[in-house]
């Protein structure tokens, strides 16, 4: 996966507060000092941006937080995403000012920040506060060797095929439930001159996660596993069957031929513009949608059933949450931080920003968008989740296969040459 070289963003929430407060300039460098006197604490809190909506939230809490414990500065680091989920979050916790709590997702990833010694277990301190905000079902995959090592954070559907309902109409199609149905919808869109799916993939992910789904639907929840765990080969025949269906997209014709040149943000921008009839992407574009495209009428639909060995109705989709970091100093504030942010109150208010919360009762309201419950409707109903080899798995080996995936659907590839391709990166 290739990162994007953009700076970080780091606030300290008692500067923001007290500068917009009006206090004076050495009074408020006295405050956020970092080691200021023997009881001065700096919490430090770091993730990929969750968006401005999001970060208001993250910085409301800090600033409560503060005002409760006069000795604490909050201090946040949002980075950008591909930055932070790649080199950014090893890198921080390396360095000399380690995130006290960090945003991870649950998975190999998790696993790894646990063998790695950056992950503090948590199994005592949810017999307190903090545990009184979650079922026990939240923690799945957030258990490691017996230890709780994750607050969880919230449940994100990483791919469904959002569409715009107008030109649905306007064409005359339906919403596919087949492969072959959905191949068929996709041309007559062409045919009554739309982009039928619009992909920003510069970066693999949006692309390799919606290939992946197909590869889980065609190889079988099994397979899936062994290969990006390893213990099958990249150009297994499952891995190239599941290719040809890429294959397929890329002779019909109908996702915009420079997909593999622009980003997620830009691929977004010709669903938004009405440019392009579908958009393949996460659960996040609700809000993203309601923000950038007010008027745009738009729903989704799950991956039409492919033939193959998978469960048709699988959803990909992941848990992410909080870790506090074992290395810290300042574990237990770290703690007293996250039940604050876990309390219904700030819950609330992250979906009032578009988030999907794990805590309990988060989405026991009547004014959430309507596509969001039916998104976590359906991946709590799904048969099967399956999870993304980019947060699931190890990264050399999901970019391996995003790759292979690319290079077939920009047609520079046959499946068995960007498979045997792959599988040579990774040794065969």
């Amino acid at each position: 996966m290739t990162a994007i070289p953009a700076p970080g963003r780091t606030t300290r929430t008692s500067t923001r507060r007290l500068a917009a407060g009006g206090v004076a300039l050495a009074s408020l460098l006295a405050l956020s000092a970092c080691g200021g006197g023997d009881d001065d604490v700096t919490l430090r809190v770091a993730m990929g941006s969750p968006g401005e909506a999001q970060i208001e939230v993250w910085e409301a809490a800090g600033a409560a937080f503060e005002e409760a414990n006069d000795h604490v500065t909050v201090e946040f680091n949002f980075q950008d995403d591909d930055l932070y989920q790649t080199i950014g979050l090893p890198n921080l916790l390396s360095g000399d000012d380690a995130p006290d709590i960090y945003f991870e997702w649950a998975g190999a990833r998790l696993v790894q920040r646990h063998e790695e010694g950056y992950a503090a277990d948590l199994t005592e301190a949810l017999d307190g506060e903090l545990g009184s905000h979650f079922e026990e079902g939240a923690f799945n995959g957030m258990v490691i060797d017996g230890e709780t090592v994750m607050v969880p954070g919230n449940a994100d559907v990483t791919t469904v095929m959002w569409y715009n309902v107008d030109i649905f109409d306007e064409v005359g199609v339906s919403v596919p439930t087949t492969w072959d149905e959905f191949i068929d919808v996709s041309t007559q869109i062409a045919d009554a001159g739309y982009t039928p799916i619009a992909l920003g993939n510069k970066d693999l992910w949006p692309g390799g996660n919606w290939t992946s789904h197909m590869f889980e639907r065609v190889a079988g929840p099994d397979v899936y596993d062994q290969v990006l765990s390893g213990e099958m080969p990249l150009d297994s025949p499952e891995v190239v069957a599941s290719l040809e269906a890429v294959r397929e997209l890329a002779d019909a014709g109908v996702v915009n031929e420079s997909a593999n040149a622009i980003d997620d943000n830009e691929g977004a921008q010709l669903f938004f513009r009405g440019d392009a009839a579908m958009h393949p992407i996460g659960s996040w574009l609700v809000s993203w949608a309601i923000e950038e495209a007010p008027d745009l009428n738009f729903d989704f639909f799950n991956l039409p059933a492919l033939d193959g060995a998978g469960s048709q109705d699988s959803v990909i989709a992941v848990s992410t949450g909080y870790v506090v970091n074992e290395k810290s100093e300042v574990k237990e504030t770290a703690i007293d931080f996250l039940a604050l942010f876990s309390s219904p109150e700030y819950t609330s208010m992250m979906v009032d920003a578009g988030g999907t919360p794990l805590a309990t009762g988060a989405l026991d309201r009547d004014d959430i968008d309507p596509r969001s419950l039916a998104l976590m409707e359906m991946m709590q109903s799904a048969s099967a989740v399956v999870l993304p080899p980019d947060v699931g798995y190890d990264l050399e080996l999901a970019d391996a296969l995003y790759s292979a995936q690319a290079e077939v659907l920009g047609g520079v590839s046959s499946p068995a040459d960007a498979a045997a391709t792959a599988a040579d990166k990774m040794g065969g």
